[in-house]
């Protein structure tokens, strides 16, 4: 008896162990993979948007101030992209166009930034940006030239980007929404556009009261 006695106390304290450590890992229960717990840190955290200068498809150049009281939809992509980016960009498209026009460049812009700067120049983030309809100005594309600011937001975003040695990227993607302040304020699932629509549109709706 005092055998199994022994035995059950050992298996409750490795349950209990391993209750402790699945706590731990997923961030309370919220988190089951490594990505919902960065998504996580980051609302926690809510970065500013770094001081960069951006150069659109216009070959513009301007830092985040120029969508001062205004909330900014961004991507992270790369032009040469053909897995993850195309419907990235298709399904920011249909963010973009599904919202109330009323909002849209008043309460509400939208920024695809390139991390591939060296290849993805103004033109051929112009001719990008026609493949999705974005107009380039309520909704630009754009790239960091800098590569230390680049590096700086790719960080604060926890965007991870690696190079395949090949000239493509492994990266992770998702809407990062950033408030009239510039500081990220949401980071939602790309694969559900309506979803991220609906909850865009009920924190503009939420701002006009």
């Amino acid at each position: 008896m005092i055998k199994n006695r022994s035995n059950t106390i050992a298996l409750l304290i490795v349950f209990l162990f391993g209750f402790i450590l699945f706590y731990i890992g997923t961030d309370g229960f919220t988190a089951y993979t490594a990505e919902k717990a960065r998504v996580n840190r980051l609302i926690d955290v809510q970065p500013k948007f770094p001081k960069v200068t951006l150069e659109d498809s216009n070959g513009q150049k301007y830092t985040i101030s120029e969508f001062k009281d205004k909330f900014v939809l961004i991507t992270f992509m790369y032009t040469s992209c053909g897995t993850v980016c195309p419907q990235l960009e298709k399904n920011m498209g249909q963010v973009y166009h599904t919202l109330p026009s009323k909002y849209i460049g008043k309460d509400i812009v939208f920024l695809s930034i390139s991390f591939d700067p060296t290849r993805d120049d103004p033109a051929r983030l112009d001719v990008y940006k026609d493949m999705f309809n974005s107009d380039g100005k309520t909704w630009r594309m754009a790239r960091i030239p800098n590569q230390a600011e680049l590096d700086s937001l790719l960080n604060k975003f926890g965007v991870t980007v690696i190079p395949d040695g090949n000239g493509n990227f492994v990266h992770n993607s998702a809407f990062y929404l950033v408030d009239k302040k510039g500081t990220l304020v949401d980071v939602m699932d790309y694969m559900k556009p309506a979803e991220a629509k609906d909850k865009i549109l009920d924190i503009l709706k939420e701002e006009g009261e």
